[in-house]
């Protein structure tokens, strides 16, 4: 485990300044998310993010890939419980201190523990999704670790994202898809499409960030009230076709992912659409991000 140490606040130096200009949490996997104004970090990522998650009758994920109507489901976040809102539906509480019997579900390729939410949680996901489904909470004693591959062999744990604790995304990089998008007569793009955690834009009075800027960072340093955040970006965010559903109607059409086809395919992996880096906590364990931090970094040079 990664801690925090007793540094001073304040941003460090570095060549590229910037500001959190938005922070995201998604409660339940493949479900709308949270904007907030702060979040307390944590070794798997923002509180609360990922957390649950809805499993079939055999225990696998499901995701808005399969089910667009996932993209319908609104979470909030209260002091004790998550309420989840969705069309025709009841409003479904969840308590954030109970769950059930414990379980194990499928992930990717990753089989892990976790606990079922209950017969009332499976029959209202059941019943707004058309499947047979249940809601898991995962167990905080799973050690599931992201691909040391990518890490450079340190332990960086997540719970249901799909491989990395944090999603860092520009307001330059949503900027250049929406000028691209509009040349080919389409509308633009939302950031609820890309589902960041953490969305950087630019300090006041210092140089613009360019589009995908975040690619080519080193360590993100955030200056908060307890002390110096890093983050270090260490994987391309591959797209699957989630993007191409409009959060609001759960609707699917081509464009996002047809115009990112034209210049995203990334040689990192292989030819696969990028957008966005995935990132590790390397320190700043519970230190509370705010909208507005000051983030600082350097140019990787390969």
């Amino acid at each position: 485990m990664r801690e925090s140490t007793s540094e001073t606040s304040g941003p460090a130096s570095g060549d590229v300044r910037a500001v959190i200009t938005g922070l995201w949490v998604y409660p339940v996997k493949s479900c709308a998310g949270v904007q907030v104004q702060e979040a307390i970090l944590t070794e798997t990522g923002l509180e609360f993010d990922r957390a649950w998650m809805v499993v079939d009758g055999d225990g696998s994920f499901l995701t808005q890939r399969e089910l667009p109507r996932m993209a319908l489901i609104q979470p909030q976040l209260k002091y004790h419980d998550m309420v989840l809102r969705a069309p025709g539906m009841l409003a479904l509480h969840i308590a954030l201190d109970q769950v059930q019997e414990p379980v194990r579900v499928r992930i990717w390729d990753d089989e892990v523990k976790a606990y079922d939410m209950g017969p009332i949680a499976a029959q209202w996901f059941s019943d707004f999704l058309g499947v047979k489904a249940r809601l898991v909470r995962f167990d905080p004693e799973e050690k599931r670790a992201s691909s040391r591959q990518w890490t450079g062999g340190v332990e960086a744990l997540n719970q249901f994202s799909d491989g990395y604790p944090v999603l860092v995304l520009s307001e330059a990089s949503l900027a250049g898809l929406n000028d691209k998008l509009q040349v080919g007569g389409h509308g633009a793009a939302g950031l609820a499409r890309f589902r960041p955690n953490i969305v950087i834009g630019d300090a006041p009075g210092d140089s613009e960030l360019a589009p995908h800027d975040e690619d080519r960072l080193d360590l993100l340093k955030i200056a908060t009230e307890q002390g110096v955040v890093q983050l270090k970006p260490v994987k391309p965010c591959a797209r699957c076709p989630i993007p191409n559903i409009d959060p609001a109607t759960a609707l699917s059409s081509p464009e996002v992912g047809d115009t990112l086809q034209t210049y995203r395919q990334d040689p990192r992996l292989k030819g696969a659409v990028s957008f966005g880096m995935n990132a590790i906590v390397l320190r700043g364990i519970d230190h509370l991000l705010q909208v507005g931090q000051s983030v600082s970094s350097s140019y990787r040079f390969e």
